[in-house]
């Protein structure tokens, strides 16, 4: 079904009932968004650390639409910008969304929303089309982690701390999302 994401399977068809699936889904990914942050490894030339949440803006998106994903990836900002300690390390404030990695961190909402739309297509239910998408996601996400990080080195530094140490951890986490979200669909088989 078209216009469906892998979560839409299960909402309620009662509107109030939906509100809250809505939310507690919304939720519970910004929350993974954070424990995800935590799983980092500090390059010692990079401000930019190695973390899952590329991946997890890449599940979240394409598993809970365009809407719910970006907001999601919205609140999860709001969280940090409210002194959680939800970003990499334990980070939080505006002054951490507004450091050099702040780029990579804003870019998760348009790659969310996008990746939830090519789902919503349909593109999330075969593994080259999947991979597609999370191709295009990731590239939002390196495009607008580049562009703000390269006002604080330069173009050509960022491309060196922000682009060139991420592309295989990069595709390793693409190539993760593009085996699940089809394996997923497969497993509900008849429910699509």
């Amino acid at each position: 079904m078209v216009g469906v994401t892998y979560v839409d399977l299960w909402r309620p068809a009662i509107r109030r009932k939906a509100l809250a699936y809505d939310i507690s889904l919304v939720i519970g990914a910004s929350l993974l968004m954070a424990l995800l942050a935590q799983i980092r490894f500090i390059l010692p030339f990079s401000p930019v650390p190695i973390t899952g949440q590329t991946l997890g803006v890449l599940l979240i998106g394409t598993v809970l639409g365009s809407k719910r994903g970006a907001i999601a990836m919205g609140a999860y900002l709001l969280q940090g910008i409210s002194g959680l300690p939800v970003f990499a390390g334990g980070g939080f404030g505006l002054a951490y969304l507004l450091g050099p990695t702040g780029g990579y961190l804003l870019g998760f909402i348009p790659a969310a929303f996008v990746c939830g739309y090519l789902a919503e297509k349909g593109l999330d239910r075969h593994i080259v089309t999947t991979l597609l998408a999370m191709v295009v996601g990731t590239g939002i996400i390196f495009a607008c982690g580049f562009a703000w990080l390269s006002a604080f080195v330069g173009p050509a530094q960022a491309v060196v701390m922000g682009v060139y140490p991420f592309i295989l951890g990069g595709a390793l986490k693409i190539g993760i999302a593009g085996a699940l979200l089809p394996l997923a669909w497969k497993f509900v088989g008849g429910r699509k």
